[in-house]
């Protein structure tokens, strides 16, 4: 494949690729960091990519995504001394109850992984499994804990305390 053919998978895929990327992350500077870090990588193998390109750059985002995480430091500190809480109207309760990228960011990155391959890219098992590079079971198994996890997360439960 040539560079023309990289630059209009690029110019084609890059808004589902950035979309995918936001799902994992939850934040636009770092989707758009791991977009670039995965496009940059896909570059320097774009010659020995048969077929379609698109499930290969996602692994690639995918795998780049599990590796910041090992990697980051989250840049919190312990403290003795909790911060004040402001308070909130019912408004921001109500908003803030059902928040399901609250919950998603509750998930072990594992779980998220699925969740965003499975249901926001609409990936089959298989397919989840092969961008996870791990067994359809282990999909389906985490995916389980995962939405057992969604289920009682209380971000997603109604004023009657049940989920929704």
């Amino acid at each position: 494949m040539a560079a023309a053919e990289f630059d209009e998978f690029v110019v084609a895929r890059s808004t589902s690729l950035l979309r995918t990327a936001y799902l994992l992350t939850h934040d636009h500077a770092l989707a758009e960091d791991l977009l670039q870090t995965a496009l940059s990588k896909a570059w320097f193998s774009w010659s020995r990519i048969d077929g379609n390109p698109e499930p290969y750059v996602r692994r690639i985002l995918v795998n780049t995504y599990a590796t910041w995480w090992r990697r980051k430091w989250n840049g919190e500190l312990a403290t003795d001394a909790l911060p004040e809480r402001g308070h909130a109207d019912a408004s921001d309760a109500v908003s803030a109850g059902h928040d399901l990228w609250q919950a998603m960011e509750r998930l072990p990155r594992r779980q998220r992984v699925v969740v965003v391959l499975r249901y926001f890219e609409d990936l089959t098992e298989a397919q989840t499994a092969e961008q996870m590079d791990c067994s359809v079971g282990t999909v389906k198994s985490q995916l389980s804990k995962a939405l057992a996890k969604l289920r009682i997360d209380p971000a997603l439960a109604t004023t009657d305390g049940k989920a929704l």
